[in-house]
């Protein structure tokens, strides 16, 4: 790594992903020259302390980006496709936190843990994937590398922080109106832009982004498309079901893969994971001991477990995947991207 350090801008530096980049980038010692703090307007003034020393956050704008080397974005699509093409004009390699453009053809889709190598194609723009696929295909790559991979389905039991900073309030105040029986309005789950609202207290929504015409949520669409392009199966067989639960952090999914080898043994499959970057194991059913959300907080490794055998297919395996999706489903993984650039010499 350069002694000298980057110029980094975050821009989102005032959500909760931002929050979390920055402490990310604080934890890893990520070399930083300069360091610029961006948001919209409305939450620019904003003092924000960053290895001791105190930031003001600047509205973004086009000129924000002169010298900037790294950009990490995580405002919302509109902002990237508004500002990410600006930073490039620039001369910023930005790492894109939003699916504003994850399934552009020219723009690389990256987990470092899956697909590193496609950083070496990228034409200013790096996407960071959807945080469920992330952590899924943190755990399947291993898988397919050494037994090939037919077949995924996945149920997800994601956390309301997926949702932003308000989902998590409205969950907290939901969850406090009925404990002390008083009455309240859904505002925000399962989709702000939506007509109906739901409880998330005590309560699951099977809705996660709105619905398309397929019948699947654009969630579920994002997984399913993310993986095929993440994993370069395009042949892939793929099939999603994104459910919303009242966890405030931490991304839950149970997941049926079909492998290609024949007579593989669950035992062996744990091996492999135990031995994987990226992942921790935690599988032992005899001692109650497996994979949850409320554990995974501040952990930037994603958690596998119940790993079994399928009853009835000789290929089909059943796991249990979990993750901070604040962490390696957004913060972390955009960080490892940046290190991976700096490792590559790519910047």
């Amino acid at each position: 790594m350069k002694a000298k350090g980057y110029h980094v801008a975050v821009v989102g530096a005032t959500g909760a992903v931002g929050q979390q980049m920055l402490l990310t980038l604080e934890r890893r010692n990520f070399p930083i020259s300069k360091l610029t703090l961006l948001s919209s307007e409305r939450s620019a003034g904003t003092k924000i302390t960053f290895r001791n020393e105190e930031y003001i956050v600047e509205a973004a704008t086009p000129e924000s980006f002169e010298g900037v080397q790294i950009a990490l974005f995580s405002a919302g699509g509109n902002v990237s496709k508004q500002f990410a093409p600006e930073a490039v004009k620039r001369g910023a390699i930005v790492i894109d936190n939003t699916s504003a453009y994850r399934m552009d053809e020219n723009v690389p889709l990256v987990v470092p843990e899956v697909n590193e190598e496609a950083l070496k194609t990228h034409n200013g723009i790096i996407a960071n994937p959807n945080c469920s696929t992330i952590q899924m295909v943190v755990a399947l790559e291993p898988l397919r590398q050494q037994f090939g991979l037919n077949k995924v389905i996945v149920s997800t039991y994601q956390a309301v922080s997926g949702a932003g900073a308000a989902a998590i309030n409205e969950l907290r105040e939901q969850s406090q109106a009925i404990l002390n029986g008083e009455e309240f309005t859904p505002e925000i789950l399962p989709v702000k832009g939506d007509e109906k609202h739901y409880q998330i207290a005590f309560n699951a929504i099977p809705q996660i982004d709105k619905f398309q015409d397929n019948g699947f949520t654009f969630e579920e669409m994002k997984m399913i498309n993310e993986t095929k392009k993440i994993m370069g199966m395009p042949e892939l067989q793929v099939a999603a079901t994104c459910v919303r639960l009242p966890v405030e952090t931490g991304h839950s999914e149970s997941v049926y893969v079909e492998i290609e080898k024949e007579d593989v043994t669950a035992d062996k499959i744990k091996e492999l994971l135990k031995n994987s970057d990226g992942i921790t194991l935690q599988d032992d059913p005899a001692n109650q001991l497996y994979p949850m959300p409320a554990l995974s907080v501040g952990k930037n490794d994603v958690f596998v477990g119940r790993i079994r055998k399928d009853l009835d297919c000789n290929t089909g395996f059943h796991m249990w995947i979990v993750s901070d999706n604040l962490l390696k489903g957004a913060a972390w993984n955009s960080v490892q991207i940046a290190e991976s650039l700096v490792k590559l010499q790519l910047v």
